[in-house]
């Protein structure tokens, strides 16, 4: 009885294991952006935000990749033509521990922020505390900086 029991709670246990990792467990990996002209774009990112280029694995004219963080990257892809439309609330979220030294960065750069409402020069302030500014790269994505943890 003893044995039964034992094999009995093993295997409820092992579906309550089971049930528990049902379920995707999705990670970020990466961001791709259409873009009108590919090196333009590609010297914003590397000049602006100082995003390290790597290695376009499909090796096609007009896609450069570039990477972020923990393995996430960014793809910049010109070889599609059709327009995209964009808004603020579409954009790319970044967060730094430089956030000042950013901010000096964009202003060295003469490069507009703004807050959400679009006061320009301005720092928002997230009711979570964070600070954030936008700015639009030369296809007029919006990019989100801010100092969240």
């Amino acid at each position: 009885m003893k044995k039964l029991t034992l094999l009995a709670s093993f295997i409820l246990f092992s579906l309550l294991m089971h049930a528990q990792e049902t379920g995707f467990q999705f990670s970020f990996n990466h961001l791709a952006l259409s873009v009108k002209d590919v090196n333009r774009s590609a010297e914003f990112y590397k000049q602006v935000l100082k995003l390290q280029e790597i290695t376009n694995r499909t090796k096609m004219e007009g896609i450069r990749w570039f990477m972020l963080k923990d393995g996430q990257e960014l793809h910049l892809i010109s070889t599609i033509k059709e327009p995209v439309i964009i808004n603020k609330a579409v954009h790319l979220g970044l967060s730094s521990a430089n956030f000042d030294a950013f901010i000096k960065q964009l202003e060295k750069e003469k490069i507009v922020y703004s807050d959400w409402a679009g006061k320009l020069n301005t720092v928002n302030i997230r009711a979570d505390g964070v600070k954030q500014i936008f700015f639009q790269d030369p296809d007029g994505y919006w990019i989100e900086v801010n100092n969240a943890k």
